[in-house]
């Protein structure tokens, strides 16, 4: 509790709305709420079939797969970051081609969007891929026994078993996108209004005047506080009813 409470003591309260109003601020957290949610799109787009692919299918390939779409969990954002550069990058594997037709990635909001999504997927598919794992498939049997396609068997009757883990995976997900740091600054740059995410624009603060930073710095406690005590108080509620 030490680090929140010393934030909350040496924040200049008397200007903390001017702070987090100020044009630099505003820039930062917009684009932070945009890239976030964005990036939880595309991680909801990307995750949930691999989570259901994770949780129903067994294999060396799947195992390999898994590890790779997890590694992000363990590897340091910053590895990432020059890893996304590289293959993105003006001279990347899949960036050279792009580049060569006018698609440049690095160093845009697309870069930063692409960095939350890769940090931020794995929180996703592990949530849901546990709720499938603890549902079982034997509703999607008998669904399929009563004529049922595939499609029709996932919408109706897996998807909304494992909604409640699906909604905590994206909160989960959004949190950790709208946090995002190394992987940004690497690959995405930090130009204000462009490439410049909250937890950018306080590294930048902290360097010149720390005590700026700190109003943004509560502003991101806050929201990820609330992110606790809703994945918490989902997981109790789980609890109770099973």
């Amino acid at each position: 509790m030490l680090p929140p409470i010393a934030l909350a003591v040496n924040t200049p309260w008397d200007d903390f709305w001017g702070n987090i109003t100020s044009q630099s601020s505003l820039d930062a957290l917009k684009l932070s709420l945009r890239t976030a949610a964005v990036s939880t799109v595309l991680c909801i787009v990307l995750g949930v079939p691999m989570a259901i692919v994770f949780a129903r299918r067994t294999g060396m390939s799947i195992r390999v797969l898994r590890s790779v779409v997890l590694l992000p969990l363990v590897l340091p954002p910053v590895v990432g970051g020059i890893g996304l550069l590289y293959a993105f990058g003006k001279f990347g594997l899949v960036g050279e081609p792009l580049s060569s037709i006018g698609i440049d990635i690095a160093f845009s909001t697309t870069a930063v969007i692409l960095a939350q999504t890769f940090v931020a997927l794995p929180f996703l598919v592990i949530s849901l891929e546990g709720a499938l794992r603890s549902v079982g498939s034997r509703y999607e049997q008998v669904a399929a026994t009563l004529g049922a396609s595939p499609t029709r068997t996932l919408w109706k009757v897996t998807m909304p078993l494992v909604f409640p883990a699906l909604l905590s995976g994206m909160v989960l997900a959004f949190a950790r996108a709208l946090g995002e740091f190394g992987a940004t600054i690497t690959f995405a740059g930090n130009l204000q209004g462009v490439t410049q995410t909250a937890p950018l624009a306080i590294y930048v603060e902290s360097i010149s005047e720390p005590e700026q930073a700190l109003p943004l710095s509560i502003v991101l406690v806050v929201v990820a506080l609330l992110v606790v005590i809703a994945v918490h108080v989902r997981d109790s509620k789980r609890a109770v009813v099973l």
